[in-house]
């Protein structure tokens, strides 16, 4: 049965650690921490270096600073994709919507009638001679 059930992928997981810390030792855990403090550091100071050269490039040519970088806020380091709205924000943008009429009339009615408006005003204004 432990030959099945260890080439199938079960049973036992001591063997399979998944990267938890649960049981290494605490200098290890301490060494990882700084190694990506000194990592996070460097890429700090490669940023600023960056920036610095942009900055230079923007005053040799005149080229002026766009204000408004939704990705230079800190909170959105090392995400992808915009910022995700609060429910309040959805929920304003949703009495916007609301107020506006939406894109459908709200009556089937008024719907069915406006193509017969338009082809009869298109006729009057195109007359052949």
């Amino acid at each position: 049965m432990d030959l099945i059930t260890s080439a199938v992928g079960g049973g036992d997981d001591k063997a399979d650690s998944g990267g938890g810390d649960a049981g290494e030792d605490p200098e290890v855990v301490e060494a990882r921490r700084e190694i990506e403090e000194k990592r996070k550091e460097k890429h700090r100071k490669m940023e600023a270096e960056r920036e610095d050269m942009r900055q230079e490039i923007r005053d040799k040519y005149n080229i002026k600073k766009k204000a408004d970088n939704p990705f230079d806020d800190p909170g959105m380091e090392g995400r992808l994709g915009r910022k995700r709205k609060t429910p309040a924000e959805l929920a304003a943008e949703a009495n916007a919507d609301e107020e506006e009429g939406g894109l459908l009339p709200a009556n089937l009615s008024d719907l069915a009638s406006k193509p017969g408006e338009l082809v009869g005003k298109v006729t009057e204004k195109c007359t052949l001679q």
